[in-house]
């Protein structure tokens, strides 16, 4: 019997018992609470599983499964040309321009591969970081100032926190290396790599698609003769939830309102060329799937599929319970940490109010690019630059979700170390920022 496994479990369902227990289920603050963790939940199965987590999943199942060890080791390995691994990791993680919810998969098929904790702690964090569809609509509602720093910062975080987890842990790094070095040679793949490659380029190409964003600007009419501009936060089943952005009766620019869906009378989309191509991005997404089963019609075998279901099923089960248990969590603690509490602790550029930014962003979930309209709330209500940049490196990169699920990957030591490279280098570029953009 695994005895810290055990306590683990006991732990756990000791925690639920207590919450359970002691939950003032009678206090509107909770009620709510729980209400807006569960349409936090709803939004997330009904806008993110599918066309996000699952092809993710998948992706990370073929990456152990077609991916040879020799490839990953040659080019993001412990031992590989660091100018070479840094590069690969920061610009694969760019160019996939999706959530951190999507990486995470990846993320783990590359670390359990061989990959180097650097560059993968690199490709961990420019995934969602560096997204160039965020940082021009950074640059384009929060200032151009701010989407500068932030592509810069963002780079410029991927490889330095790379380069520190791999000092920081460099015997374990030296370790791998050893053990890479006595394992027998590798048997010869059953394709080439080009074919492999591109097999994995269809896929992600089908994620990018599947999971391209909307950035949600609207002109809303109501039932009763209402109209308004806004931005679109999240859509549930029965409700959606807006950002205004313009007053609108005793509701100011920024502020939240949630609306039942029959009493919305029309939403029409303001177009854009990102919107053009989220209308089109199903079509797109099925051509990528269609050249995905045509490749592994003619090149795979049936022991080879068989295999690449099992470790995509392997990783379902590690991730999916963390991710929708984070989730629930930061639905129900967003009710009970309104933003006009957190603007009060990040009205200036002070070494507190920049350390929690960091440290909300680090914990607070942002889907794709809802982190900029939540920012320009917050700016609105008295948010300082120094601390908007803070929030913005940290939050895309870092949430509750994904350090359950990081921990799950890296262990307790390494995650708390990315955590707190994360938040300190966020604070202290956010107080230099601070300090020049007056």
């Amino acid at each position: 019997m695994n005895w810290k496994t055990e306590w683990k479990i006991f732990a756990a369902l000791v925690t639920i018992f207590l919450v359970a227990y002691a939950l003032p289920l009678g206090n509107p603050k909770i009620q709510e609470a729980i209400q807006e963790a569960f349409r936090l939940l709803q939004w997330y199965a009904r806008n993110h599983t599918l066309a996000c987590v699952v092809p993710a999943l998948f992706i990370a199942g073929a990456i152990i499964t077609f991916l040879s060890k020799a490839s990953v080791m040659r080019y993001l390995g412990p031992n590989a040309n660091p100018v070479l691994a840094y590069a690969v990791a920061s610009v694969s993680g760019c160019v996939l321009a999706v959530c951190s919810c999507s990486v995470l998969p990846m993320f783990a098929g590359i670390y359990q591969l061989g990959a180097g904790l650097g560059p993968a702690s690199a490709f961990l964090y420019s995934g969602p970081a560096i997204n160039v569809l965020a940082i021009f609509l950074s640059a384009r509602v929060l200032g151009l100032s701010i989407g500068v720093a932030r592509a810069v910062g963002a780079i410029v975080f991927a490889v330095v926190i790379g380069l520190l987890m791999a000092t920081v842990f460099r015997k374990g790094e030296r370790a791998k290396v050893e053990a890479a070095l006595q394992m027998p040679e590798l048997e010869k793949p059953r394709r080439h790599i080009g074919k492999t490659a591109l097999y994995l380029a269809c896929m992600i190409l089908f994620l990018v698609f599947s999971d391209w964003f909307n950035p949600g600007n609207v002109v809303v009419k109501t039932t009763d003769g209402r109209e308004f501009k806004a931005v679109v936060i999240h859509e549930t089943k029965d409700t959606v939830r807006f950002q205004l952005e313009q007053n609108l009766g005793s509701e100011k620019s920024g502020d939240k309102i949630m609306l039942p869906k029959t009493e919305i009378a029309e939403m029409q989309e303001r177009k854009t060329w990102v919107l053009t191509v989220y209308h089109v991005r199903w079509y797109l997404a099925g051509l990528m799937a269609l050249a995905v089963v045509i490749m592994a019609w003619r090149w795979f075998e049936r022991d080879e599929i068989r295999e690449w279901m099992h470790n995509t099923w392997q990783f379902t089960k590690l991730l999916v319970p963390l991710l929708y248990g984070g989730v629930f969590v930061v639905g129900f603690v967003s009710v009970l940490l309104p933003e006009k509490q957190v603007a009060q602790w990040v009205g200036d550029n002070s070494l507190r109010s920049n350390l929690a930014a960091s440290v909300i962003g680090t914990f607070w979930y942002f889907a794709t690019l809802t982190e900029i309209p939540i920012t320009q709330a917050l700016m609105k209500l008295g948010m300082h630059n120094g601390p908007v940049l803070a929030l913005l490196l940290a939050g895309p990169a870092l949430s509750l979700p994904n350090i359950l699920v990081i921990r799950k990957v890296m262990g307790n030591r390494k995650t708390l170390v990315f955590i707190i490279l994360v938040v300190v280098m966020s604070t202290v570029v956010g107080i230099l920022f601070g300090a020049v953009s007056k």
